[in-house]
């Protein structure tokens, strides 16, 4: 049995990764590429005074994150993107 702390993330070569991202419908490989652009943006305005420009640039952000989260997670439950996962 093991530990999931315990697990060391390990680089998947080019080649792997060429392979697994063909077996993925192009529609949901563009929301995971969205849904991580959008969740940087939303991460990039943190803080407790934004700017009326910044809360409606964060908001544009979400709004985004969760458009791309609809799709991924009709896809498969997991795949959801949150501002804050490493992955």
């Amino acid at each position: 049995m093991t530990a999931s702390h315990l697990l060391v993330p390990v680089p998947i070569p080019d080649r792997i990764a060429a392979l697994i991202g063909s077996c993925i419908p192009p529609h949901i490989l563009e929301a995971e590429f969205d849904a991580e652009r959008a969740a940087r943006e939303v991460r990039r305005f943190r803080g407790p005074r934004l700017g009326v420009e910044d809360q409606a640039d964060r908001e544009q952000a979400l709004s985004e994150l969760a458009r791309a989260n609809k799709v991924l997670s009709a896809h498969h439950p997991r795949l959801a993107v949150r501002p804050g996962s490493s992955w």
